[in-house]
């Protein structure tokens, strides 16, 4: 059993790079970055949700928000959950997202899912869901089962991966195993590959982490 490849970048490609891996890629769905958030500034994303559902991407829209490891905003704390959830419902509107859509909170640490974190990753999910939209984490499969357990109703983005040094993943036919071999049985959506170069149009190429996922459409 297979799922549905997609992809995510920090970094918008380009309508151009988008269409040419839409019509010559097994690529269906792709990450949709939110923005200004905590973690992530770029809005390079933001103006172009209209015509990647033109160009017939699915999408999954990504909100980083306060992290416990490396770059970004470390402010988490159940009252900071509230103000990012609300910030997220906001950003999806701005987006032109409709309601019910998923939106996913990036988690980028391994575990352990400390008390703090918890905190902050349930009053998340809870104000989301107040607003009007549907709750997904993107987490480490390391401690996704914890996750699930703190808010069952929340999607699950897995990442799991055999390296995060940049290699090249040659030709157009991309992973698809299904999300429920990345380490949580349960995942909607598995991260598989970091830093894979792939070719976006000939000679261009493009750095981008490969994702399957169980519908072509995970905002969906």
């Amino acid at each position: 059993m297979s799922g549905f490849a997609g992809f995510d970048s920090s970094a918008f490609p380009g309508l151009a790079a988008t269409s040419w891996l839409k019509s010559n890629t097994n690529l269906r769905w792709c990450g949709f970055y939110l923005a200004p958030a905590p973690s992530h500034s770029g809005r390079d994303w933001m103006p172009h949700r209209a015509e990647l559902v033109q160009q017939g991407w699915g999408l999954a829209p990504l909100y980083v928000g306060q992290q416990v490891v490396g770059k970004g905003s470390k402010l988490s704390s159940d009252p900071q959950g509230r103000t990012d959830g609300l910030q997220a419902a906001a950003l999806m509107n701005s987006a032109g997202f409709a309601e019910g859509t998923y939106v996913y909170l990036d988690l980028e640490n391994g575990p352990p899912f400390s008390p703090v974190q918890r905190g902050y990753v349930g009053s998340w999910v809870d104000t989301v869901a107040a607003s009007g939209f549907g709750p997904g984490i993107y987490c480490s499969h390391g401690f996704a089962q914890e996750v699930h357990a703190l808010r069952p109703a929340a999607r699950i983005w897995a990442f799991k991966v055999l390296t995060a040094d940049t290699h090249a993943v040659p030709g157009n036919n991309f992973p698809d195993s299904h999300p429920s071999g990345s380490g949580f049985t349960g995942a909607f959506i598995w991260q598989l590959a970091q830093n894979a170069v792939i070719s976006s149009r000939s000679p261009q190429t493009l750095k981008v982490d490969l994702d399957s996922s169980v519908a072509p459409d995970p905002g969906r």
